[in-house]
């Protein structure tokens, strides 16, 4: 749909009645927004509705209807965007790769009602490679909100794109000029664990984003900061990349010159990392978000009839200023999360609240695969399996691992899908960051 198509055109295929809207509410459409019409009518209402047939999915693209209408009162204003810059960036690779056409069909009709002439000053980005989000940070994104410039950033991808774009916006010093950019969440992804966990039980859940699309990000109320970590690890740890064949060197902290990496979702190691790191590959992601699940029972049964590896480490929890070694040296799972949902329905964390910066550490020791299935298996169920008694659950300000494991497989590290491979008898530590980086605009 065009821009032309949308203001210029008055036919009925764009322009109808209020009681056409009428009936196709009843058929589940559901409105984004109403702002002021410019032909006439008291305003444009934009709603969405998923093709027939279709579940309401994360990879699921809806439908854009755009109509005028002459009872329904506008919602918004759209903003004066002449004072922000814009950019859209479709990472083309994340989830089921349905972030060009989401925005061919969604994003970009929505962009050009709203705002006419302003759309055209938009700059829009796709990715071509793992790298391209970093690099259009530390080359255009990160000068420009140093420099004191207002950013507005659209992201049509999963928790990777939003990781990389932190982790870019931290790789150099900020000045005092720096204003950390607004950031507009469209979960793309696989799981979408941040966009989830922010919109728990809010009513616009199931606009994809495209309602925080239409706000304004200056206004104070409709945005807030982005709660981080910071991953430190052994001078030997390695960012694996091409589907764990490669190795990285990760990016070092400029005062410590340790490896580091910042997270807003997820540090995890054992069963948990295990399984994200298995199913990242070509194969898996073809299976969207059951490729967790997959992954999940080929570790817990393996073939050869064993038991799931008990993961050896020493492992030590920060509250306030005291650090305090768990009691047993093998695991099966350990994660800390700034987030209450890995997925929509996979509630990992229920006592976290959608951007309160809290920490909380989700622990149990070996077990049998079913067990750890049936515990694991709560957490659709609202996050019960914390009512558990072998499962550790309380909130911590620090993560502290010491590994003892001999096989390289075993000492894999998850920092929101980024897997880190730590070298032999090496350590990697969590903590709070108190940094502002980055504003996300919440409906």
């Amino acid at each position: 749909m065009s821009s032309d198509a949308i203001m210029d055109d008055p036919s009925p295929a764009t322009v109808e009645s209020n009681q056409d809207i009428d009936a196709v509410s009843r058929n589940g459409l559901t409105t984004i927004a109403s702002v002021p019409s410019k032909r006439g009518a008291l305003s444009t209402v934009i709603s969405l509705q998923l093709p027939a047939g279709e579940a309401k999915e994360d990879n699921a693209v809806p439908e854009i209807i755009i109509k005028e209408d002459s009872q329904t009162q506008p919602t918004i204003r759209p903003h004066n965007t002449s004072d922000e810059e814009t950019h859209v960036i479709i990472s083309t690779g994340s989830g089921t790769g349905k972030a060009e056409i989401f925005y061919e069909q969604a994003v970009k009709p929505i962009l050009e009602t709203l705002w006419p002439e302003g759309h055209t000053n938009f700059l829009t980005h796709r990715t071509e490679s793992a790298t391209t989000i970093q690099e259009l940070t530390n080359d255009i994104l990160f000068p420009t909100a140093n420099a004191g410039i207002t950013l507005r950033i659209v992201l049509l991808t999963g928790d990777g794109g939003i990781i990389d774009l932190v982790n870019g916006l931290l790789a150099q010093p900020p000045s005092s000029s720096y204003i950390a950019p607004k950031v507009v969440l469209l979960p793309l992804g696989t799981a979408n664990a941040l966009y989830h966990s922010i919109n728990v039980g809010n009513p616009h859940q199931n606009t994809w984003g495209l309602k925080a699309l239409c706000l304004n990000p200056s206004n104070k109320a409709q945005r807030k900061p982005l709660p981080i970590f910071t991953a430190s690890f052994s001078p030997g740890a390695r960012l694996l990349t091409n589907e764990g064949r490669d190795e990285e060197v990760l990016p070092q902290d400029p005062k410590s010159g340790r490896p580091i990496l910042h997270g807003a979702v997820v540090a995890s190691w054992a069963m948990h990392a295990t399984l994200v790191a298995d199913s990242d590959t070509a194969e898996y992601r073809k299976f969207g978000i059951d490729r967790f699940k997959m992954a999940a029972k080929e570790a817990l049964y393996p073939a050869n009839g064993s038991p799931p590896h008990p993961y050896h480490a020493s492992v030590s929890v920060l509250q306030g200023s005291d650090w305090t070694l768990l009691p047993n040296e093998e695991h099966m799972y350990v994660l800390a999360t700034m987030v209450s949902n890995l997925e929509k329905p996979f509630c990992i964390s229920p006592r976290s609240k959608p951007l309160d910066g809290s920490l909380w550490l989700v622990h149990f020791g070996p077990t049998s695969g079913d067990e750890a299935m049936r515990v694991m298996g709560l957490a659709y169920a609202g996050g019960k399996h914390v009512e558990e008694s072998m499962v550790r659950y309380e909130e911590i300000d620090g993560l502290r691992i010491e590994f003892h494991e001999k096989e390289d497989r075993w000492r894999r590290v998850c920092i929101d899908g980024k897997i880190v491979r730590v070298e032999e008898g090496g350590w990697v530590e969590i903590t709070k960051e108190d940094r502002r980086v980055l504003d996300v605009v919440v409906e």
